[in-house]
C-alpha cells in the first residue's frame, strides 16, 4: 500500500507525477513546467453552463460510468439511489468518456502547455483498463449548487496492492480524478497543484467505497477541496485527502 503525501501536477485527469523527496515544493519545479496564474482573468462561466458543456446530451461516445455485469449488488443499489436523486435536478450523473478531450474543449492553457489529447489511443488513466470489472469501476454524481461530488468506486483485481486489497495508488488516482471533475465544474479548475492523502484502512477488492468530495473555498485562482473515502454504511474510514487545483480561464462556448 502507498503511504504518505503526494504533490502531483497533471492536465485534468492524466496524472503526470512530479516524483521526488517529500520536501519537494512547487517553486522547485523548473519554470517551463510550472503553470503560472493568469492575472486579471474573468471567470464568468456559471456552474450550470460548465455542467452543460461537460455532459453532452447527444453523443455516440461510450459512457464508462454506466452499469455493467461486473457491478456488485451494493454498487447497483447505491447507483440507483443516487440516480433517483438526479430526477429533481439537484444532483447530476457525470458521464465518463475515454478521454477528457471528449468532455472539455476551448481551455486556455498557460504558455508552454500544448494539448495533444486528440489521438484516438489516449485515455483517462482511470479508464485505461478496458475489461469490465478488472480495474476501475466508478461513477461520479455532482451537486452543482453545493459544489460537491459523490464517487462510487468498486476496485477490481487488477488494482490489487496488499493481497485482496486495492492498492493505495489506485485510490489516490481516483481521488485526484474526482477532485479534478469537481474543480472543473465548480470553477474550471485544471491542474492539480497539491494532493495529500492519509490512509486509514485498506479497501477490499470487489467491495464498494464512497468518495465524498467538497469544495472548501476558491481564492487567488486556486480551488481547495477535501475528500473522505468511506464504506457504504459509513462505519469504515478508508482515507482522508485534500487537494488544491489551479483555476484557469475558459474560452467562450462556440
Amino acid at each position: 500500500m502507498m503511504r504518505g503525501s503526494f504533490w502531483l501536477t497533471r492536465c485534468f485527469g492524466a496524472c503526470q507525477s512530479l516524483c521526488g523527496s517529500p520536501s519537494l515544493r512547487p517553486q522547485s519545479v523548473p519554470h517551463r513546467l510550472r503553470p503560472s496564474l493568469i492575472p486579471g482573468t474573468s471567470f464568468s462561466s456559471s456552474t450550470d453552463t460548465l455542467v452543460s458543456r461537460f455532459c453532452q446530451k447527444f453523443t455516440d461516445l461510450k459512457d464508462y460510468a454506466l452499469p455493467n455485469a461486473s457491478w456488485s449488488p451494493e454498487m447497483m443499489r447505491l447507483y440507483k439511489e443516487f440516480l433517483e436523486k438526479t430526477k429533481d435536478g439537484e444532483w447530476v450523473k457525470l458521464p465518463s468518456f475515454k478521454s477528457n478531450s471528449d468532455h472539455i474543449r476551448g481551455l486556455k492553457l498557460p504558455d508552454g502547455f500544448i494539448t495533444t489529447s486528440d489521438k484516438e489511443d489516449y485515455r483517462i488513466f482511470t479508464r485505461c483498463i478496458e475489461k469490465e470489472g478488472q480495474g476501475y469501476e466508478y461513477v461520479i454524481f455532482f451537486h452543482p449548487s453545493k459544489k460537491e461530488s459523490i464517487c462510487l468506486f468498486q476496485p477490481g483485481p487488477y488494482l490489487e496492492g496488499a493481497p485482496g486489497y486495492a492498492h493505495g495508488g489506485s485510490l489516490t488516482a481516483l481521488v485526484d480524478e474526482t477532485f479534478s471533475k469537481t474543480a472543473y465544474l465548480s470553477g474550471h479548475g485544471l491542474f492539480t497543484l497539491n494532493l495529500n492523502i492519509k490512509f486509514k484502512n485498506p479497501i477490499p477488492v470487489g467491495s464498494v467505497a464512497l468518495l465524498k468530495v467538497e469544495v472548501e473555498k476558491i481564492e487567488d485562482q486556486k480551488i481547495f477541496l477535501s475528500c473522505i473515502a468511506l464504506s457504504p454504511d459509513e462505519q469504515m474510514l478508508f482515507a482522508k485527502a485534500s487537494g488544491v487545483f489551479l483555476q484557469l480561464e475558459l474560452e467562450e462556448q462556440e
